[in-house]
């Protein structure tokens, strides 16, 4: 029996004036798999990635979610359907704790028959979990009670992702996890990316870094000029195709 994706975008196109950034791109993803979605810049990478968390709505074309069609009007919409992105500047609140970012706009709260702007916060609820999800991923922090502020960028970079978890039922998309981060920060950014893998999420991972796509994405899809170019199983062997591909030189 064919394995069916969690997420299937199907001839997307996108445009802005007489600028079109996306040409008919589709591409899959499945549970278990990290897909690396490549490109130079204005490939159309964050355009698409846009489209599928809800920023911005397909001109032609469809997004599927586990086969069936789907409204990503908003990103409250695209949130709902179970897709999380962890975008290059984090969006965390550096005043606010690790659980107090996790739970953020959702926060738990009782009781349950008030309307919620009547409910009383749940801060220990809301704790445990955070505490129960940082140590399920191996996620070390030296205080669940401090501002997030006082965090390395790489602490900071795991509890963005350790959020998306909270919430991504079907798919978690990272741009750029390791950017600005120094080598021991990367390889724990790296391992946390490899863990939700293993536990059956689908993620999708934009970077500019061929040594990470090697090393952790099963597939990779290439863009270039707003058209998908090529699509491969990443290997020390067709690295070399696919740095060709993204930059449209001659094989």
């Amino acid at each position: 029996m064919t394995k069916r994706p969690v997420l299937a975008v199907c001839h997307a196109v996108k445009r802005f004036g007489a600028v079109q950034a996306l040409k008919g791109v589709g591409l899959e993803a499945y549970a278990g798999e990290v897909l690396a979605l490549l490109g130079d810049n204005g490939a159309g990478k964050s355009t698409l990635i846009k489209c599928i968390s809800g920023v911005h709505q397909l001109d032609e074309g469809e997004i599927l979610i586990d086969g069936k069609p789907a409204a990503l009007h908003s990103p409250a919409a695209a949130r709902q359907a179970g897709i999380e992105t962890v975008y290059q500047d984090l969006a965390l609140f550096d005043n606010l704790t690790p659980a107090q970012n996790f739970f953020c706009g959702r926060e738990i709260a009782y009781p349950a028959w008030l309307p919620r702007g009547m409910r009383f916060l749940n801060k220990a609820a809301m704790d445990r979990e955070a505490a129960g999800i940082i140590d399920r991923l191996k996620v070390r922090l030296p205080k669940l009670d401090a501002p997030v502020a006082l965090m390395s960028g790489g602490q900071r970079q795991a509890i963005a992702v350790a959020r998306a978890t909270v919430f991504a039922r079907k798919i978690v998309i990272l741009d750029e996890p390791t950017a600005a981060l120094g080598l021991r920060e990367a390889r724990k950014v790296l391992d946390l990316i490899r863990q939700l893998r293993d536990e059956g999420n689908a993620l999708i991972l934009i970077t500019h870094n061929m040594e990470h796509v090697v090393e952790l994405a099963d597939r990779a899809v290439v863009l270039r000029q707003g058209n998908k170019v090529g699509e491969l199983r990443p290997t020390r062997q067709n690295q070399q195709e696919l740095v060709s591909m993204i930059v449209g030189a001659e094989r």
